[in-house]
């Protein structure tokens, strides 16, 4: 019986990575945009779910880490003319860094005060990133120059879409390797009670750290190909309404639960689109979507695909 569920979850799987694949060949470029955005907003989810839902830290800055990765790589390739793909580990780097310099001091704070100091880190984040002249100030940064990859100059969206459903493909391997892994185990349990896995002998403080940092690596990352998709950035990108959304679609899915993750996020990126065109609704359609969140949360506070509890 288990052998035939695993063939069939198989199935499906395949199915739909071969329509995912094919899809570019069938849809306009504003349809393949909207794909685009969902997947962009399911990269920095998975990463937001490392800390929210895998560890339950509250995070109310993530739109700080992936700022961190855009404007390494931006500076790198505008300030220093660096080829993109070699901006990557830097930009992991620094992000590992920031998160290693905000979280050693403040991960042993706890639920409304740790989301306090995440939030007063991406405001610093912004408010740096708009005073630098290194950043471009309230300007950005323009004119990033788009990469090659295997001489294939990336400019179309059709490109964009299959390096970020590559990414995500990537990011969902990494997130379920950690989730059952022996760190992943130290993070459920520091989730469900950290009190217990303290006296059970696990390092709370170092492995919220380690979830912290990993979780601003693959922020870092999705900032990094973000800024040469979009070729510019700017300090209004990563405020707190970009960090509220991305906590929003890790929420709205099942926080813990990767498929749950990325229905959510797809959910917030794709279901405004839908009603853009539509007379009456269209004006308006964000008013409706809102509606719609206090509905799913009230009957679904657990979000649509949340995390089958633990048996005995």
């Amino acid at each position: 019986m288990g052998f035939e569920n695993k063939r069939t979850k198989f199935a499906v799987l395949a199915a739909l990575f071969v329509l995912a694949a094919v899809l570019p060949l069938f849809l306009d470029n504003y349809t393949l945009n909207v794909l685009w955005n969902a997947m962009f907003y399911m990269l920095l989810a998975l990463g937001l779910n490392i800390i929210v839902g895998y560890t339950g830290l509250c995070d109310l800055g993530y739109a700080a880490k992936f700022a961190i990765g855009a404007y390494t790589t931006g500076i790198l390739i505008k300030t220093f003319g660096w080829n993109f793909w070699l901006t990557l580990p830097v930009s992991a780097l620094v992000s590992a860094l920031a998160a290693c310099v905000i979280g050693a001091p403040t991960l042993k704070l706890r639920s409304d005060y740790l989301a306090i100091v995440t939030l007063g880190f991406a405001e610093i984040v912004r408010i740096s990133a708009r005073n630098l002249d290194i950043t471009g100030s309230a300007s950005g940064i323009n004119a990033i120059e788009r990469p090659y990859f295997f001489g294939i100059h990336l400019t179309k969206i059709s490109h964009w879409y299959y390096v970020f459903f590559a990414l995500v493909i990537v990011f969902i391997i990494i997130s379920k390797r950690i989730r059952y892994s022996r760190f992943g185990r130290a993070l459920a349990f520091i989730r469900e009670d950290e009190d217990a896995a303290q006296a059970m002998g696990v390092n709370t403080t170092l492995f919220k750290l380690y979830a912290y940092i990993a979780g601003a690596v693959l922020g870092g990352i999705t900032g990094s190909f973000y800024a040469v998709k979009m070729t510019s950035i700017s300090p209004g990108s990563f405020d707190f309404t970009q960090s509220a959304n991305i906590l929003l679609a890790v929420i709205l899915g099942g926080m813990g639960k990767i498929p749950g993750v990325i229905v959510g996020a797809a959910f917030f990126a794709i279901f405004p689109e839908l009603f853009r065109d539509v007379p009456f609704v269209g004006n308006m359609r964000m008013l409706f979507f809102g509606l719609l969140l206090i509905v799913v949360m009230i009957n679904r506070p657990q979000g649509l695909w949340p995390e089958k509890p633990v048996k005995r």
